[in-house]
């Protein structure tokens, strides 16, 4: 978990809001698969997580951190721009997989400050603040140095109570930044529109107890109260036991799990412990023997890509909602 804590935790609670992007034209964007070439509406000045950058035209060599924000490039039809990727959680989606299988991967996990250097690149975008971990190299001020310039996915940021909106400003932001706002503003509209969807099939049902298991042994690390993880369970139709823990992950006593007695455990799967051993812990816990969920083998599971600040947010609603309300979702 070292990408999300405590680089990620530390991130939500020291860093300002900073959402709001300016620019000085709002002319036609471009469009195409040479949009990273055009300059139509540069300059752009943005604010992301504290650092200002002025662009004067799309960058034209990226290389992203993280599953969710090469997701975000890939939706955007910008696989043209990357010159490397890193750290996947899981698999890419099926649409995205002939597109990432161009991109070269430049390490499993993260990549070494110089590893970064070495793909030329002349932006970077992580999606966990440990991305740019100063400590390992990769701080956004040293890829400054080198006349590299920097974005940070806004979740490890953002302090505002609307994650959703949240993620629509960080898909807009990003197609701004590259010259693609119509795809942004495309995917936007269709996501709300998905949302809406969801939303409509649930709206007489009562939320149900929901208790997120990431990891953990001695503590549960869990879904915290901020972040787009919570938000997705309201959305589904649940209500996040923790959702008074103020960030979006952290840990939790197994006692004040027994206490706040879940009836549904949601499993985020990834990495190398499965869902089966991660039900296999739960289940086997005396100690959690009388957790409603637990008690009834109540689970639903999520891969980690689909629980963080990305594209495939409106379509992760829709699956969880099927699998905590069954029947709304498929009269």
């Amino acid at each position: 978990m070292s990408r999300r804590t405590p680089a990620l935790i530390a991130a939500a609670v020291l860093l300002p809001l900073a959402l709001t992007a300016c620019s000085s034209s709002d002319g036609d964007n471009a469009t195409g698969d040479k949009a990273s070439e055009k300059s139509d509406g540069f300059p752009y000045t943005v604010t992301n997580c504290g650092v200002t950058t002025t662009f004067k035209a799309p960058p034209k060599r990226v290389v992203t951190m993280n599953q969710h924000v090469t997701e975000i490039m890939l939706e955007l039809g910008l696989a043209k721009s990357l010159v490397g990727t890193a750290y996947l959680d899981d698999k890419v989606l099926p649409k995205y997989e002939k597109d990432y299988a161009s991109v070269p991967v430049l390490a499993k996990k993260y990549p070494s400050y110089e590893q970064v250097l070495a793909a030329n690149p002349d932006f970077v975008y992580g999606g966990y603040g440990s991305a740019f971990t100063a400590g390992d190299g990769r701080g956004r001020e040293a890829f400054k140095k080198s006349g590299i310039e920097t974005r940070l996915n806004t979740e490890s940021c953002a302090e505002a109570d609307t994650p959703m909106e949240t993620l629509y400003e960080e898909v807009r932001e990003v197609g701004r930044t590259f010259g693609v706002t119509d795809r942004a503003e495309a995917w936007v509209k269709q996501a709300k529109a998905d949302n809406a969807a969801t939303a409509e099939k649930l709206k007489d049902l009562k939320p149900l107890p929901v208790f997120v298991y990431d990891s953990g042994d001695k503590t549960a690390f869990t879904a915290g109260g901020k972040g787009i993880g919570n938000e997705l369970i309201k959305r589904a139709g649940g209500t996040n036991i923790f959702a008074d823990l103020d960030k979006p992950f952290g840990d939790a006593s197994w006692e004040n799990v027994v206490a706040r007695k879940p009836e549904v455990v949601v499993i985020y799967n990834y990495g190398s412990t499965t869902v089966e051993q991660k039900k296999k812990r739960l289940l086997t816990d005396p100690a959690l023997a009388d957790v409603p969920a637990i008690k009834n083998k109540r689970f639903a599971v999520m891969p980690l890509s689909d629980a963080v600040l990305g594209v495939r947010v409106p379509a992760a609603v829709e699956k969880l909602a099927a699998q905590l309300h069954p029947a709304a979702t498929t009269s």
